[in-house]
Parts: structure tokens; C-alpha cells; sequence
């Protein structure tokens, strides 16, 4: 491994309140939907990594490593659990986003079913690179939350965490399975061009959809306020970019940039977890 960060499967619930899925971030109805439409994919996206570090778990070699995969599965499925119950609620809330959702699982399982296995570990490479992005995002800019739903902003704040503790796991079992030479770099580069139009596309079309479900769609300030939030000056996508590019190094790793400091916030997250708990007449997890 190149990074010495063993991922810790942390088994934690948060019982989300369900009439809060339309307006819990304080930021408004549009930003509130622009996270709840990025949980639409994770379901069945990590479900996919999963799988798709599967495929090559015989041929991992390191001890280390292969504890490691062995974490990045059990908080993939931790995070796909409670995603699946997030995504309940805009079910339940009339958003419609289950047709979304079947969708995004229809897509990946053709992938599956049609790509080589070192193109789905590779694509599965680009969209942690992309997630560990919008995690340092969620885990740096106090923005994100402010005025939010404890709870959900809790949720975030977890997966943002461990997306980081482990952003380096598929990597470095690319590296392993399909190697460090020009082909291998032209796979996952290549991987992470498709995948970002692929996501990207797919995103907006259901972020629009679900702002129109809620009747959101003709709110020209609600729509300034979280494009400015997105692309402005100051904003998400631009902020990002310099990590995306980096992606394209050839001699680029995810632990480039160490980041592991926000691992420090894992006991006290873990703490609020059981006074939700607590509060609900519930067993800690």
C-alpha cells in the first residue's frame, strides 16, 4: 500500500427524520436537493466498486491491501445501507427518484456485463477520485451546512470521512491488478473522461427533475443561489478542478495529497451517533 491507513468499518445509523428530505440544509430547497440527488447513485455505485475490486481480489498479493479491501467493502456496504434508506425518503416524498435510481443500476449493470473487468476497476478508480473531491469539499467548507438537520448533516460528514480513509484502496489494486505502464495509464485515464461526462450528464438531468417534482424548477433565485454556490467565485466545481487535473499525472496517487487529518473527527462523530441513539429510546450502533 502507499498510504499506511487501514480503513475502519464504523457500523453507524442515523435513523434520518423522513419529513426533512426536502428543506433539512439550511442553504434552501435547491441545495438541500443538489446532496439529495447526488445520494441517488450511490446505491448501486457502491455496490459497483465493490464488485469491481471483487473481480481482482484473488490476485492481491499484500497483506496490508488486502485488509484494506476487505474495509473498503464493509463501509461501501455500511454507506450503501443508508443510502438506500436516504433514498426512501425522496421516494416517499413523491420525488420519484426510484425510476432515477433503477436507471443509474440498469447503466451499471450493463457496464458490467459489457466492459472489461479493468475498465469497470478503472472507472471505479476515477469515481473515488471524484468522491474523495466532493468529500474534502463537504469536510472543508462550512457552507455546505450551515443552519442544517443534524442528522443529516452527521450522514454527510461520515461518508465524506471514510470516502477519504479510503480513496486510496482502488488504486493502489488497480496498480496491482492492471499495472503502472502506458496502458494502464491510458485506461484509467480514459475511465475517468467517460465517467464524468456519464455522472455529470446524468446528475443535472435528475437534479432538474427532482427541483421539478418539488416545483422548484421555475425558482430563478433558488437556482442563482446554488449555481453561484456550484461555479461562482468561490465555488465547488472551480475549487475542485485543480485536484481533477491532477488526476491525469502520470505519476499521480490519491495520497498525493494527504489529507488524513480529517480521520481525527471519527470519535466524535462517533459520539453524536449514539446520542441520536440515545434520543430516539434506541441501542447505540
Amino acid at each position: 500500500m502507499t498510504a499506511a491507513i487501514l480503513p475502519v468499518r464504523r457500523n453507524l445509523q442515523f435513523h434520518l427524520p423522513q419529513n426533512r428530505i426536502s428543506n433539512w440544509n439550511g442553504r434552501g430547497t435547491h441545495w438541500t436537493h443538489f446532496l439529495n440527488t447526488l445520494s441517488i447513485f450511490f446505491p448501486a455505485g457502491e455496490r459497483f466498486f465493490i464488485q469491481s475490486i471483487r473481480n481482482y481480489r484473488d490476485q492481491i498479493t499484500d497483506g496490508d491491501l488486502k485488509k484494506a479491501v476487505a474495509a473498503f467493502i464493509g463501509q461501501e456496504a455500511f454507506h450503501t445501507r443508508e443510502h438506500e434508506e436516504y433514498n426512501e425518503a425522496m421516494v416517499a416524498a413523491g420525488l420519484q427518484t426510484d425510476k432515477m435510481e433503477k436507471t443509474v443500476e440498469e447503466l451499471l449493470a450493463f457496464l458490467q456485463k459489457n466492459l472489461p473487468k479493468s475498465f469497470q476497476l478503472a472507472a471505479t478508480v476515477a469515481l473515488e477520485h471524484l468522491t474523495a473531491m466532493l468529500a474534502e469539499m463537504v469536510l472543508t467548507d462550512d457552507r455546505f451546512f450551515e443552519g442544517s438537520e443534524e442528522r443529516y448533516h452527521a450522514l454527510w460528514q461520515w461518508h465524506a470521512m471514510e470516502e477519504t480513509e479510503h480513496k486510496g484502496v482502488a488504486y493502489d489494486v488497480y496498480e496491482q491488478a492492471v499495472g503502472k505502464g502506458p496502458k494502464a495509464y491510458a485506461i484509467r485515464t480514459f475511465a475517468f473522461l467517460v465517467a464524468n461526462v456519464i455522472f455529470w450528464s446524468l446528475f443535472y438531468r435528475y437534479y432538474y427533475k427532482v427541483l421539478k417534482a418539488e416545483k422548484q424548477h421555475l425558482n430563478i433565485k433558488g437556482w442563482m443561489k446554488s449555481l453561484n454556490f456550484q461555479f461562482g467565485r468561490d465555488g465547488l466545481l472551480p475549487r475542485m478542478l485543480p485536484e481533477w487535473l491532477d488526476f491525469f499525472r502520470p505519476s499521480f496517487h490519491p495520497w498525493d495529497k494527504d489529507n488524513s487529518f480529517h480521520l481525527k473527527r471519527a470519535e466524535e462523530l462517533m459520539k453524536k451517533v449514539d446520542t441520536f441513539a440515545e434520543q430516539m429510546g434506541l441501542a447505540a450502533a
